[in-house]
């Protein structure tokens, strides 16, 4: 591919060993990279140039790499893959409900890494012909309009993050049908590893605190488990 198109990613990341590692490899495989050591010079950077695509360390020596997300997010969509050593549920939460469409933990395999962001940058690809091709969804108080890329409950919008949108769109498409796990992650990741089933579970407890009336005892929502989920037609 030329320069022109080939895709630029911003490597954020203050460990020279797993930055040397991350922006080699996407280097080799064709991809535009930028760096950066910092939190605040990540703004800075996905502000003047505009990356595709951004991975990011949690753990940066300045600012938590969460309020990197939350502040980018306030005005770009541009795909964030976290990469961190943080295994717990609510560094994963937290990163994921700051904005975060992917949570990558260390140590982790090139290979992997590389299909992450093929996978990323695939669906970022392919956002605007699906919003073109759907219209609008209603189920009791949901409603989600394709086209603007929002939904809403019972007319308050909700403010989900691009993943989340993304799964709750993919399950109303399929309104009635048990979705496996398998299914979603390929759908959503591009990829079915065991991590992506554990960062999905989280992504479905953030989504269902935002749609459910209940979240304790979901009515739209619906776990089959060991299976998958359900949206159920209410």
């Amino acid at each position: 591919m030329s320069e022109a198109t080939r895709p630029h990613i911003l490597v954020v990341e203050d460990d020279p060993a797993v930055r040397n590692l991350v922006t080699t490899a996407l280097g080799l495989h064709g991809y535009d990279v930028e760096k950066a050591e910092t939190g605040e010079l990540a703004i800075m950077e996905a502000a003047s140039r505009n990356p595709d695509l951004i991975m990011l360390d949690l753990g940066l020596p300045d600012i938590d790499g969460v309020e990197v997300i939350a502040k980018i997010r306030s005005w770009s969509a541009v795909p964030i893959i976290v990469i961190s050593a943080r295994i717990e549920d609510s560094d994963k939460i937290g990163a994921l409900d700051a904005g975060a469409d992917d949570y990558l933990t260390k140590p982790f395999s090139v290979e992997e890494l590389l299909a992450r962001v093929r996978a990323s940058l695939r669906r970022s690809g392919m956002a605007g012909t699906d919003a073109v091709e759907a219209s609008t969804f209603d189920n009791g108080p949901l409603h989600i309009d394709f086209a603007a890329g929002c939904a809403s409950v019972a007319g308050r919008e909700l403010q989900l993050t691009p993943t989340e949108y993304k799964l709750l769109a993919l399950l109303a498409k399929n309104v009635g049908k048990v979705l496996t796990h398998t299914f979603i992650t390929h759908e959503i990741w591009g990829t079915s590893w065991d991590s992506d089933i554990a960062s999905l579970r989280v992504f479905m407890r953030t989504l269902r605190k935002k749609v459910e009336a209940d979240p304790a005892h979901p009515q739209l929502i619906q776990t089959h488990v060991g299976v998958g989920y359900r949206m159920q037609r209410l």
